[in-house]
């Protein structure tokens, strides 16, 4: 009974309703009650959701007792239509066998030093452009993980491949309404009758199917004909998983969605936030500029470029106070 009795519970900082009427700002709001309470609970109809900013709560869900803490079936139903089978939606084995692949490639020379080229050659495309930032950077990132994971040019950026261009407004769509599914309680009626927002998905995937499908079947063709030596081939994500035997093609579209989406929207809203933190903070601007110019030994910046191109990993890792400042923008 004393035991049963000292049992605590987190604070309820809110329910459903606080967050429709909030809907707007939710972000800001979620981001208030995180500040007020570090660890809360939101209450629901039928259930009770408990939210934390506390870093060691956080360490103890991702690392030390991550196992425990898996996506669960409620997830994977919302998210299966448009990742599928990938690392973002499943739990166990699969979630096992591709985290293993993706971080032994990724820790590779080989394609570190091509991600690296690719993102610094889309990167160099923004210089002197002045449009909406965060749009740019979401083109520009797309661009470079599409060209990482089927090391194809999509050049949404630019907008010269139609097919690529129709490609990626579909998967914009198909992400936004998919994450409408956690507050649409009629998503399931909708899939069912294939109307309004579902049948708007089902249309996007499709587009986004033919499209990747495509690319997968001319990459497989492309590795079956080609004489070269199997190792060389090896420097998108899709041919490196071909190469340790995947073959089966609705997981391979499955694991490079889920890549794109890790890759995309990450990276494109902390360089936005970052490029916003400087420009409020002139005076770290300026101390960041200055050290990119020592460390890259450029006087004057004239071809964006041949600036770019030199930014390899040997000079970045001499860029302490760049480094510092993204670190601060990730906090």
């Amino acid at each position: 009974m004393a035991a049963a009795a000292a049992k605590k519970y987190h604070p309820v900082a809110g329910t459903a309703l606080n967050q429709l009427l909030n809907f707007g700002r939710l972000h800001h709001y979620m981001t208030d009650l995180a500040g007020k309470h570090g660890t809360y609970r939101l209450l629901g109809p039928f259930w009770s959701e408990v939210y934390t900013s506390d870093p060691a709560n956080v360490e103890y869900m991702l690392k030390t007792n991550f196992k425990n803490y898996g996506k669960g079936r409620y997830n994977y139903s919302l998210l299966k239509d448009l990742l599928g089978d990938g690392i973002f939606a499943v739990d166990g084995d699969k979630w096992r066998q591709q985290r293993k692949v993706s971080s032994y490639e990724f820790s590779t020379k080989v394609l570190r030093d091509f991600s690296s080229e690719v993102f610094r050659r889309n990167a160099a495309k923004l210089a002197n452009i002045c449009l909406k930032q965060q749009d740019l950077f979401m083109k520009s990132t797309l661009d470079s993980i599409f060209k990482v994971a089927f090391g194809v040019e999509l050049d949404s950026m630019c907008g010269t491949n139609e097919e690529g261009a129709e490609f990626s407004r579909a998967f914009d769509d198909a992400s936004a309404i998919t994450l409408w599914r956690y507050v649409d309680v009629s998503w399931e009626i909708k899939k069912f009758l294939n109307i309004g927002s579902e049948a708007a998905l089902k249309k996007n995937i499709r587009i986004m199917d033919n499209f990747v499908y495509k690319l997968i079947r001319r990459k497989i063709e492309q590795m079956h004909n080609s004489t070269d030596d199997p190792l060389m081939k090896k420097e998108d994500i899709l041919s490196r998983f071909l190469q340790v035997t995947e073959t089966d093609q609705t997981y391979l579209r499955d694991i490079i969605l889920n890549f794109i989406i890790a890759g995309k929207d990450t990276t494109a809203a902390t360089l936005s936030w970052f490029i916003y933190m400087l420009c409020k903070h002139p005076t770290i601007q300026e101390k960041v500029a200055r050290e990119v110019k020592q460390m890259s030994n450029v006087k004057e910046i004239s071809d964006f470029a041949s600036f770019a191109a030199s930014m390899g990993e040997e000079a970045l890792e001499k860029m302490h106070y760049l480094h510092a400042t993204i670190t601060e923008t990730l906090r």
